[in-house]
């Protein structure tokens, strides 16, 4: 079970941004930084990925609902972009670092059948709770197999700073508008 956090900002007076899909962040910036490897065994750092646009977002394999359809979505939105997708990284933080072995990783991944853009992020607890914290990112076990945890996904734009807020229900197609429009500027 998921639970969703989405917060809404509206855009500045006389601001001149994108018309963007999803809900916007008023005063961008820059997240914290973090480096964790994916199902490659890659070190993935957060702001080695500057000069991309990025989506961030925290999910983990066991999820009866709504981390399977974020992935799905997410990834949707990279085929939706066409054949070079080059410029665009999603960035999956587990939230169950017990669950998220190096196996259920690899059967995800290859389940939802997610591109090479996609980078599935995991580390022992005591790695992933200070990034957790420090984006507001609850994660509780409640069965031994089910997590209740926040679920949102950031897009963050090419210096890194985070523009949109999507929920667990943005579409693919919306994902990808939003995207194009950081990819163009």
């Amino acid at each position: 079970m998921c639970v969703a956090a989405l917060t809404v900002f509206p855009p500045a007076a006389g601001a001149s941004r994108p018309h963007f899909d999803g809900p916007t962040i008023d005063n961008p910036r820059v997240p914290p930084n973090f480096a964790l490897y994916d199902q490659r065994h890659d070190r993935i750092e957060l702001y080695a990925q500057h000069g991309r646009v990025v989506l961030l977002t925290f999910l983990y394999t066991h999820c009866p609902d709504v981390c399977p359809l974020t992935a799905d979505h997410l990834n949707g939105a990279l085929q939706l972009l066409g054949s070079d997708p080059s410029q665009v990284r999603i960035l999956a933080v587990s939230v169950d670092p017990r669950g998220d072995t190096p196996a259920a990783v690899a059967s995800f991944v290859h389940r939802h059948h997610l591109l090479s853009e996609f980078h599935y992020l995991t580390a022992p607890r005591r790695t992933l709770a200070p990034i957790w914290h420090a984006y507001g990112v609850d994660s509780t076990v409640v069965d031994g197999l089910h997590v209740n945890h926040t679920l949102y996904t950031l897009l963050l734009d090419r210096a890194g700073r985070g523009r949109v807020l999507f929920g667990s229900t943005s579409t693919s197609r919306t994902i990808a508008h939003d995207v194009r429009l950081l990819l163009g500027s």
